[in-house]
């Protein structure tokens, strides 16, 4: 496997904190320019978001409460990618886990950097169709209700602030504006 190649000189590198989703790592690092950084990073195996479509061209969302946040949210369905998991095995288990549904065909739609001036976590978002239902199995924390909703309703919603976590308001915009069909627009 060939070796990423970077474009800082680490000059050394301690974990400060290790937990069962993410640790917490200190850098002192030469970047680029020869600028002399320390740089604490949240390191992060990666997520899955999914964007379940349906023939009718309505969408699933999921709500539920964000510790983080104080509140419950409407958001795409999501989890972290579990280690030596690909980032499509996991899109399929959180799918059934949260939602409930196996997809036929699942497409990489979009990856992006959450938050890149400190977090490593890379999020894949994935589309998926042709969809069966089957019985979701949230972990014992997760009290979800899924909706469908239309694109529209969708948009509405992220406008209003009701749909407000990043990882949705992408997957969501950038599905609308990029891939959906015209005629899936209601």
């Amino acid at each position: 496997m060939a070796k990423k190649k970077t474009l800082a000189k680490v000059l050394t590198s301690k974990v400060m904190f290790r937990g069962r989703v993410f640790a917490v790592r200190r850098d002192k690092v030469i970047e680029p320019g020869g600028i002399r950084a320390v740089r604490e990073l949240v390191i992060h195996q990666g997520s899955v978001v999914v964007l379940p479509v349906f023939p009718d061209g309505r969408i699933l969302v999921i709500r539920q409460f964000r510790y983080v946040t104080g509140r419950y949210l409407w958001e795409l369905v999501a989890g972290h990618k579990e280690p030596g998991e690909s980032f499509a095995a996991g899109a399929r288990r959180e799918l059934d886990e949260e939602a409930g549904y196996s997809a036929r065909r699942l497409k990489k739609m979009l990856e992006i950097f959450p938050s890149p001036g400190l977090l490593t976590e890379r999020m894949v978002i994935y589309v998926a169709e042709d969809l069966t239902k089957g019985n979701p199995r949230p972990e014992d924390d997760e009290k979800i209700t899924a909706r469908l909703i239309t694109l529209r309703v969708a948009e509405q919603w992220i406008r209003s602030g009701k749909i407000c976590d990043a990882k949705s308001v992408a997957g969501i915009l950038f599905y609308s504006k990029f891939l959906a069909r015209p005629h899936r627009r209601p």
